[in-house]
């Protein structure tokens, strides 16, 4: 699978894997979803989200997470960076640890965030 950029961060042990995909169709979004499950087959959570423009789709999927602490805030990535024809993902491994709500929001979107950061 070519995704265009990955990430991970670290927070209180629980690790997130972030993953970009160029994507012009649901069928690109579910291959690629099929892909990251056959190789992290023991994370806890992969939650993603999408935007397709043509026919015009969105979607934000919490995979088991409370409710809008995991999809709503990538999709709302997507929206912040104008982006469309793309699907990001993030895989979570749990640490032990319980993050709250807002500590999921922030974790998925620093997540995210960390695709669009320049490294050198």
């Amino acid at each position: 699978m070519n995704f265009v950029k990955t990430s991970e961060i670290v927070e209180k042990k629980s690790k997130f894997f972030g993953y970009l995909l160029k994507a012009s169709s649901l069928e690109e979004v579910n291959a690629a979803l099929a892909f990251l499950r056959a190789e992290h087959k023991k994370c806890t959570h992969i939650c993603y989200a999408y935007s397709l423009s043509s026919p015009f789709a969105e979607k934000a999927v919490d995979d088991g997470e409370p409710g809008g602490t995991a999809g709503k805030p990538i999709l709302n990535v997507i929206h912040k960076k104008g982006l469309s024809n793309v699907c990001i993902f993030v895989v979570r491994y749990f640490g032990g640890i319980k993050l709250g709500a807002g500590g999921l929001v922030r974790a998925y979107t620093k997540t995210c965030s960390a695709l669009f950061e320049v490294k050198g």
